[in-house]
């Protein structure tokens, strides 16, 4: 079923939201979803783990496509740190990813770290950059570091 545009814009009614269905549509390899959830704007950009930046929809929507060739991703957000201001949005995320095991034996997981950054559109929240960097298990065991003076 096709969602109107109002009734899309109704469920993207705050970052989160949007997280949520991006999340969503790699479990279920939803290119058409996917690439719903991005601002129509020809400088969204995309970096897959260890891979180049990737600028605007089409070559986003080239990139998903070939990810999704392999299967749904099994992707799961954890440890979501939010920065939120004004229109923008940017959420720092440790991706658990279950990796497609052999037969008969569990699956490994991957840990990815993700910055997701979101604009406020007329058309609700929508996804402007997806930065994701391989990770590992050690990045479960978060460093906060006391505020105090950068340099």
């Amino acid at each position: 079923m096709r969602r109107s545009t109002a009734q899309q814009a109704a469920l993207l009614a705050s970052p989160d939201d949007t997280e949520a269905q991006f999340y969503e549509a790699l479990q279920h390899a939803d290119l058409d979803h996917l690439m719903a959830l991005w601002a129509d704007d020809e400088e969204v950009a995309c970096v897959h783990p260890g891979g180049p930046r990737i600028v605007g929809l089409p070559a986003i929507r080239a990139a998903f496509a070939a990810v999704f060739e392999r299967g749904a991703v099994n992707v799961h957000p954890e440890r979501v740190r939010r920065l939120h201001s004004g229109d923008c949005a940017i959420h720092h995320v440790l991706e658990r990813v279950q990796l497609h095991g052999e037969t008969g034996q569990s699956a490994p997981t991957a840990w990815v770290i993700a910055t997701n950054v979101y604009l406020k559109t007329a058309l609700g929240w929508r996804l402007v950059l997806h930065h994701a960097s391989p990770g590992s298990a050690g990045d479960v065991q978060e460093l906060v570091a006391d505020a105090g003076t950068l340099h």
